[in-house]
Protein backbone atom coordinates (compact mmCIF):
# COMPACT_ATOMS: atom_id res chain seq x y z
CA UNK A 1 0.00 0.00 0.00
CA UNK A 2 1.39 3.37 -1.06
CA UNK A 3 1.92 5.79 1.86
CA UNK A 4 1.47 9.50 1.22
CA UNK A 5 1.98 12.23 3.81
CA UNK A 6 -0.49 15.11 3.78
CA UNK A 7 0.21 18.17 5.93
CA UNK A 8 -3.22 19.48 6.92
CA UNK A 9 -3.46 23.16 7.84
CA UNK A 10 -7.12 23.71 8.84
CA UNK A 11 -6.59 27.42 9.47
CA UNK A 12 -9.24 29.82 10.70
CA UNK A 13 -12.98 30.42 10.55
CA UNK A 14 -14.72 27.80 8.42
CA UNK A 15 -11.36 26.29 7.46
CA UNK A 16 -11.45 23.44 10.01
CA UNK A 17 -15.04 22.52 9.06
CA UNK A 18 -14.54 22.29 5.32
CA UNK A 19 -11.13 20.66 5.62
CA UNK A 20 -12.61 17.99 7.89
CA UNK A 21 -14.91 17.00 5.00
CA UNK A 22 -12.05 17.13 2.50
CA UNK A 23 -10.03 14.75 4.69
CA UNK A 24 -13.01 12.39 4.92
CA UNK A 25 -13.15 12.29 1.12
CA UNK A 26 -9.42 11.60 0.92
CA UNK A 27 -9.87 8.75 3.38
CA UNK A 28 -12.64 7.32 1.21
CA UNK A 29 -10.41 7.62 -1.85
CA UNK A 30 -7.64 5.84 0.03
CA UNK A 31 -9.97 2.97 0.87
CA UNK A 32 -11.26 2.71 -2.68
CA UNK A 33 -7.88 2.89 -4.41
CA UNK A 34 -5.75 1.13 -1.78
CA UNK A 35 -3.80 4.25 -0.82
CA UNK A 36 -2.59 5.12 2.67
CA UNK A 37 -2.81 8.82 3.48
CA UNK A 38 -0.99 9.87 6.61
CA UNK A 39 -2.52 13.10 7.94
CA UNK A 40 -0.82 15.45 10.40
CA UNK A 41 -2.41 18.76 11.39
CA UNK A 42 -0.53 22.03 11.95
CA UNK A 43 -1.52 25.63 12.78
CA UNK A 44 -1.43 28.60 10.43
CA UNK A 45 -2.94 32.08 10.41
CA UNK A 46 -4.78 33.22 13.53
CA UNK A 47 -4.49 29.67 14.88
CA UNK A 48 -0.72 29.98 14.62
CA UNK A 49 -0.73 33.36 16.35
CA UNK A 50 -2.84 31.92 19.19
CA UNK A 51 -0.51 28.95 19.63
CA UNK A 52 2.92 30.39 18.98
CA UNK A 53 2.51 34.15 18.35
CA UNK A 54 3.44 33.43 14.72
CA UNK A 55 1.06 33.09 11.74
CA UNK A 56 3.37 30.40 10.32
CA UNK A 57 4.94 28.66 13.35
CA UNK A 58 8.23 26.80 13.10
CA UNK A 59 6.51 23.45 13.61
CA UNK A 60 4.38 24.12 10.53
CA UNK A 61 7.32 25.32 8.47
CA UNK A 62 9.29 22.18 9.28
CA UNK A 63 6.41 19.86 8.48
CA UNK A 64 5.18 21.21 5.16
CA UNK A 65 8.50 20.99 3.37
CA UNK A 66 8.74 17.28 4.19
CA UNK A 67 5.18 16.38 3.14
CA UNK A 68 3.94 14.99 -0.17
CA UNK A 69 1.27 17.69 -0.36
CA UNK A 70 -0.20 20.47 1.78
CA UNK A 71 -3.96 20.88 2.28
CA UNK A 72 -4.96 24.31 3.59
CA UNK A 73 -8.34 25.57 4.78
CA UNK A 74 -8.37 29.36 5.01
CA UNK A 75 -6.73 32.12 7.04
CA UNK A 76 -8.19 35.30 8.49
CA UNK A 77 -9.61 36.64 11.73
CA UNK A 78 -11.18 40.09 12.19
CA UNK A 79 -9.74 40.18 15.71
CA UNK A 80 -6.29 40.58 14.12
CA UNK A 81 -7.22 43.22 11.54
CA UNK A 82 -5.38 45.87 13.54
CA UNK A 83 -2.40 43.70 14.41
CA UNK A 84 1.13 44.46 13.19
CA UNK A 85 1.88 43.01 9.77
CA UNK A 86 4.02 40.21 11.20
CA UNK A 87 1.02 38.94 13.21
CA UNK A 88 -1.59 39.15 10.46
CA UNK A 89 -2.96 35.73 9.38
CA UNK A 90 -2.43 36.62 5.72
CA UNK A 91 1.28 37.11 6.39
CA UNK A 92 1.43 33.43 7.31
CA UNK A 93 -0.14 32.48 3.97
CA UNK A 94 2.29 34.62 1.98
CA UNK A 95 5.19 33.15 3.94
CA UNK A 96 3.91 29.62 3.27
CA UNK A 97 3.76 30.23 -0.47
CA UNK A 98 7.28 31.64 -0.42
CA UNK A 99 8.58 28.76 1.70
CA UNK A 100 7.17 26.14 -0.67
CA UNK A 101 8.25 28.16 -3.75
CA UNK A 102 4.82 27.62 -5.30
CA UNK A 103 4.86 30.10 -8.16
CA UNK A 104 1.93 28.92 -10.31
CA UNK A 105 -1.60 29.06 -8.93
CA UNK A 106 -4.26 27.14 -10.89
CA UNK A 107 -7.89 28.15 -10.37
CA UNK A 108 -10.32 26.24 -12.59
CA UNK A 109 -13.86 27.54 -13.10
CA UNK A 110 -16.29 25.29 -14.97
CA UNK A 111 -20.05 25.51 -15.06
CA UNK A 112 -21.82 22.50 -13.61
CA UNK A 113 -25.12 22.05 -15.48
CA UNK A 114 -26.96 21.35 -12.23
CA UNK A 115 -25.98 24.79 -10.92
CA UNK A 116 -26.77 27.04 -13.87
CA UNK A 117 -29.62 28.64 -11.92
CA UNK A 118 -27.32 29.43 -8.97
CA UNK A 119 -25.28 31.93 -10.96
CA UNK A 120 -26.42 35.57 -11.12
CA UNK A 121 -25.52 35.60 -14.82
CA UNK A 122 -28.03 34.63 -17.48
CA UNK A 123 -27.84 31.00 -18.49
CA UNK A 124 -27.11 31.83 -22.15
CA UNK A 125 -23.81 33.39 -21.08
CA UNK A 126 -22.77 30.37 -19.06
CA UNK A 127 -23.04 27.53 -21.56
CA UNK A 128 -19.61 26.23 -22.44
CA UNK A 129 -17.81 28.07 -19.63
CA UNK A 130 -14.69 26.11 -18.69
CA UNK A 131 -11.72 28.30 -17.93
CA UNK A 132 -8.51 28.12 -15.95
CA UNK A 133 -6.86 31.11 -14.29
CA UNK A 134 -3.08 30.67 -14.04
CA UNK A 135 -1.87 33.23 -11.54
CA UNK A 136 1.78 34.01 -10.78
CA UNK A 137 1.97 33.60 -7.03
CA UNK A 138 5.31 34.64 -5.56
CA UNK A 139 6.08 37.98 -7.23
CA UNK A 140 4.45 41.33 -7.83
CA UNK A 141 3.05 43.81 -5.33
CA UNK A 142 2.50 41.29 -2.56
CA UNK A 143 6.23 40.58 -2.25
CA UNK A 144 8.03 43.56 -3.77
CA UNK A 145 10.44 45.72 -1.79
CA UNK A 146 10.58 48.48 -0.63
CA UNK A 147 7.22 48.55 1.09
CA UNK A 148 5.74 50.24 4.12
CA UNK A 149 4.19 53.39 5.55
CA UNK A 150 5.62 56.68 6.73
CA UNK A 151 2.98 58.93 8.20
CA UNK A 152 0.62 59.94 5.41
CA UNK A 153 2.66 58.15 2.73
CA UNK A 154 2.60 54.43 1.86
CA UNK A 155 4.51 52.48 -0.77
CA UNK A 156 4.35 49.05 -2.37
CA UNK A 157 6.68 47.95 -5.13
CA UNK A 158 5.69 45.96 -8.21
CA UNK A 159 8.61 43.85 -9.43
CA UNK A 160 8.86 40.97 -11.91
CA UNK A 161 11.84 39.38 -13.58
CA UNK A 162 11.89 37.72 -16.97
CA UNK A 163 12.60 34.36 -15.33
CA UNK A 164 9.54 34.63 -13.06
CA UNK A 165 7.30 35.42 -16.02
CA UNK A 166 8.77 32.70 -18.22
CA UNK A 167 8.19 29.86 -15.76
CA UNK A 168 4.55 30.67 -15.05
CA UNK A 169 3.88 31.29 -18.74
CA UNK A 170 5.12 27.79 -19.55
CA UNK A 171 2.66 26.36 -17.03
CA UNK A 172 -0.18 28.20 -18.77
CA UNK A 173 0.80 27.13 -22.28
CA UNK A 174 1.28 23.51 -21.22
CA UNK A 175 -2.18 23.54 -19.60
CA UNK A 176 -3.74 25.04 -22.72
CA UNK A 177 -2.44 22.14 -24.81
CA UNK A 178 -4.78 19.84 -22.89
CA UNK A 179 -7.72 22.23 -23.21
CA UNK A 180 -8.92 24.55 -26.00
CA UNK A 181 -5.40 25.73 -26.91
CA UNK A 182 -5.95 29.41 -26.15
CA UNK A 183 -3.99 31.55 -23.68
CA UNK A 184 -5.26 35.01 -22.82
CA UNK A 185 -2.42 36.91 -21.15
CA UNK A 186 -3.69 39.73 -18.94
CA UNK A 187 -1.66 42.84 -18.14
CA UNK A 188 -1.77 46.64 -18.08
CA UNK A 189 0.93 47.20 -20.66
CA UNK A 190 -0.47 50.57 -21.75
CA UNK A 191 0.66 52.18 -18.48
CA UNK A 192 2.98 49.81 -16.55
CA UNK A 193 6.57 49.00 -17.52
CA UNK A 194 6.31 45.73 -15.60
CA UNK A 195 3.33 44.77 -17.76
CA UNK A 196 5.30 45.66 -20.88
CA UNK A 197 7.99 43.22 -19.78
CA UNK A 198 5.24 40.68 -19.02
CA UNK A 199 3.75 41.02 -22.52
CA UNK A 200 7.12 40.82 -24.26
CA UNK A 201 8.16 37.75 -22.29
CA UNK A 202 4.88 35.86 -22.76
CA UNK A 203 5.03 36.60 -26.50
CA UNK A 204 8.52 35.12 -26.63
CA UNK A 205 7.48 31.96 -24.74
CA UNK A 206 4.50 31.51 -27.06
CA UNK A 207 6.90 30.73 -29.92
CA UNK A 208 7.71 27.44 -28.18
CA UNK A 209 4.02 26.47 -28.31
CA UNK A 210 2.98 27.00 -31.94
CA UNK A 211 -0.11 24.82 -31.43
CA UNK A 212 -1.49 27.25 -28.82
CA UNK A 213 -3.00 30.61 -29.75
CA UNK A 214 -1.97 33.63 -27.67
CA UNK A 215 -3.98 36.79 -27.20
CA UNK A 216 -3.26 39.76 -24.95
CA UNK A 217 -5.84 41.67 -22.95
CA UNK A 218 -5.71 44.62 -20.59
CA UNK A 219 -6.95 43.71 -17.13
CA UNK A 220 -10.02 45.95 -17.36
CA UNK A 221 -11.04 44.31 -20.63
CA UNK A 222 -10.46 40.86 -19.14
CA UNK A 223 -12.68 41.76 -16.19
CA UNK A 224 -15.49 42.72 -18.56
CA UNK A 225 -15.08 39.59 -20.67
CA UNK A 226 -15.34 37.38 -17.60
CA UNK A 227 -18.96 38.43 -17.12
CA UNK A 228 -19.93 39.42 -20.67
CA UNK A 229 -18.50 36.49 -22.66
CA UNK A 230 -16.82 34.02 -20.27
CA UNK A 231 -17.10 31.11 -22.70
CA UNK A 232 -14.63 32.91 -24.98
CA UNK A 233 -11.85 32.32 -22.43
CA UNK A 234 -9.78 29.19 -21.94
CA UNK A 235 -6.52 29.73 -19.99
CA UNK A 236 -6.16 33.16 -18.41
CA UNK A 237 -2.54 33.94 -17.53
CA UNK A 238 -1.76 36.87 -15.29
CA UNK A 239 0.34 38.33 -12.50
CA UNK A 240 -0.26 38.03 -8.80
CA UNK A 241 -2.67 40.85 -7.89
CA UNK A 242 -4.62 40.79 -11.15
CA UNK A 243 -4.99 37.02 -10.77
CA UNK A 244 -6.21 37.39 -7.20
CA UNK A 245 -8.96 39.78 -8.28
CA UNK A 246 -9.98 38.11 -11.55
CA UNK A 247 -10.21 34.62 -10.08
CA UNK A 248 -12.55 35.86 -7.35
CA UNK A 249 -14.63 37.60 -10.00
CA UNK A 250 -14.76 34.34 -11.95
CA UNK A 251 -16.31 32.67 -8.91
CA UNK A 252 -19.51 34.59 -9.71
CA UNK A 253 -19.88 32.43 -12.79
CA UNK A 254 -20.08 29.23 -10.76
CA UNK A 255 -22.57 30.74 -8.32
CA UNK A 256 -20.52 30.69 -5.11
CA UNK A 257 -16.95 31.09 -3.89
CA UNK A 258 -17.64 27.97 -1.85
CA UNK A 259 -17.45 25.80 -4.98
CA UNK A 260 -13.99 26.65 -6.23
CA UNK A 261 -10.64 24.93 -5.63
CA UNK A 262 -7.08 25.95 -6.30
CA UNK A 263 -3.67 24.36 -6.66
CA UNK A 264 -0.37 26.16 -6.14
CA UNK A 265 2.56 24.40 -7.78
CA UNK A 266 6.33 24.69 -7.66
CA UNK A 267 9.40 22.46 -7.49
CA UNK A 268 8.43 20.77 -4.22
CA UNK A 269 5.23 19.88 -2.35
CA UNK A 270 2.15 21.56 -3.79
CA UNK A 271 -0.20 23.76 -1.76
CA UNK A 272 -3.91 23.06 -2.23
CA UNK A 273 -6.66 25.28 -0.85
CA UNK A 274 -10.22 26.32 -1.65
CA UNK A 275 -10.54 29.80 -3.11
CA UNK A 276 -12.85 31.13 -0.40
CA UNK A 277 -11.74 32.93 2.75
CA UNK A 278 -12.25 32.10 6.40
CA UNK A 279 -15.79 33.57 6.55
CA UNK A 280 -15.86 34.05 10.35
CA UNK A 281 -19.64 34.71 10.54
CA UNK A 282 -20.28 31.19 9.20
CA UNK A 283 -17.80 29.40 11.44
CA UNK A 284 -19.17 26.70 13.72
CA UNK A 285 -22.66 26.78 12.23
CA UNK A 286 -22.45 23.78 9.84
CA UNK A 287 -23.55 25.94 6.90
CA UNK A 288 -20.32 26.43 4.93
CA UNK A 289 -20.06 24.77 1.53
CA UNK A 290 -17.28 22.14 1.61
CA UNK A 291 -17.29 21.52 -2.15
CA UNK A 292 -14.44 23.97 -2.80
CA UNK A 293 -12.29 22.10 -0.27
CA UNK A 294 -13.33 18.71 -1.65
CA UNK A 295 -12.69 19.80 -5.25
CA UNK A 296 -9.30 20.95 -4.00
CA UNK A 297 -8.68 17.32 -2.98
CA UNK A 298 -9.19 16.38 -6.64
CA UNK A 299 -6.51 18.90 -7.65
CA UNK A 300 -4.23 17.57 -4.91
CA UNK A 301 -4.62 14.05 -6.27
CA UNK A 302 -4.22 15.12 -9.89
CA UNK A 303 -1.40 17.67 -9.72
CA UNK A 304 0.24 16.96 -6.38
CA UNK A 305 0.28 13.17 -6.33
CA UNK A 306 -0.26 12.31 -10.03
CA UNK A 307 -3.27 10.08 -9.24
CA UNK A 308 -5.57 10.97 -12.12
CA UNK A 309 -8.03 8.11 -11.66
CA UNK A 310 -8.55 8.98 -8.00
CA UNK A 311 -8.98 12.66 -8.92
CA UNK A 312 -11.61 11.73 -11.50
CA UNK A 313 -13.46 9.75 -8.82
CA UNK A 314 -13.68 12.82 -6.57
CA UNK A 315 -14.87 15.06 -9.40
CA UNK A 316 -17.47 12.47 -10.35
CA UNK A 317 -18.67 12.17 -6.74
CA UNK A 318 -19.15 15.95 -6.47
CA UNK A 319 -21.09 16.00 -9.74
CA UNK A 320 -23.24 13.07 -8.65
CA UNK A 321 -24.13 14.73 -5.34
CA UNK A 322 -25.11 17.95 -7.09
CA UNK A 323 -27.06 16.13 -9.79
CA UNK A 324 -28.98 14.34 -7.03
CA UNK A 325 -30.02 17.72 -5.62
CA UNK A 326 -27.62 18.17 -2.68
CA UNK A 327 -27.35 21.90 -1.94
CA UNK A 328 -25.73 23.88 0.82
CA UNK A 329 -27.30 27.21 1.70
CA UNK A 330 -25.12 29.30 -0.62
CA UNK A 331 -26.19 27.43 -3.77
CA UNK A 332 -29.79 26.60 -2.88
CA UNK A 333 -32.47 28.51 -4.78
CA UNK A 334 -35.20 30.33 -2.82
CA UNK A 335 -37.54 27.74 -1.35
CA UNK A 336 -35.16 24.90 -2.15
CA UNK A 337 -34.09 22.71 0.80
CA UNK A 338 -30.46 22.89 1.87
CA UNK A 339 -28.11 20.68 3.85
CA UNK A 340 -25.18 21.40 6.13
CA UNK A 341 -21.44 21.12 5.74
CA UNK A 342 -21.16 17.65 7.24
CA UNK A 343 -24.12 16.23 5.32
CA UNK A 344 -22.71 17.47 2.03
CA UNK A 345 -19.52 15.66 2.97
CA UNK A 346 -21.59 12.54 3.70
CA UNK A 347 -23.24 12.68 0.29
CA UNK A 348 -19.96 13.04 -1.59
CA UNK A 349 -18.26 10.27 0.39
CA UNK A 350 -21.19 7.99 -0.45
CA UNK A 351 -20.73 8.74 -4.14
CA UNK A 352 -16.99 8.02 -3.95
CA UNK A 353 -17.87 4.51 -2.83
CA UNK A 354 -20.91 4.07 -5.07
CA UNK A 355 -18.77 5.09 -8.02
CA UNK A 356 -16.50 2.14 -7.26
CA UNK A 357 -19.51 -0.20 -7.27
CA UNK A 358 -20.78 1.27 -10.55
CA UNK A 359 -17.34 0.83 -12.06
CA UNK A 360 -17.51 -2.90 -11.27
CA UNK A 361 -21.03 -3.32 -12.66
Amino acid sequence: MKRLSIAVLPGDGIGPEVIAQAVRVLEAVGERFDLCFEFARYPIGAAGVALANDPLPAVTRNAVVHSDAVLLGAVGDPALDGAPRELRPETGLLALRKLLKVYANLRPVAMRPALLAASPLKADRLHGVDLLVVRELTGGLYYGEPRGRNGTTAVNTLVYTTAEIERVARVAFAAARDRKRLVTSVDKANVLEVSQLWRETVTKIARDYPDVRLEHAYVDTAAMRLVAEPASLDVVLTENMFGDILSDEAAVLAGSLGLLPSASLGPGPGLFEPVHGSAPPLAGRDVANPIGAIATVALLLRHGLRLAEAADAVDAAIAAALDAGARTRDIALPGEPSIGTAEMGDRIVEHVFSGAVEGLA
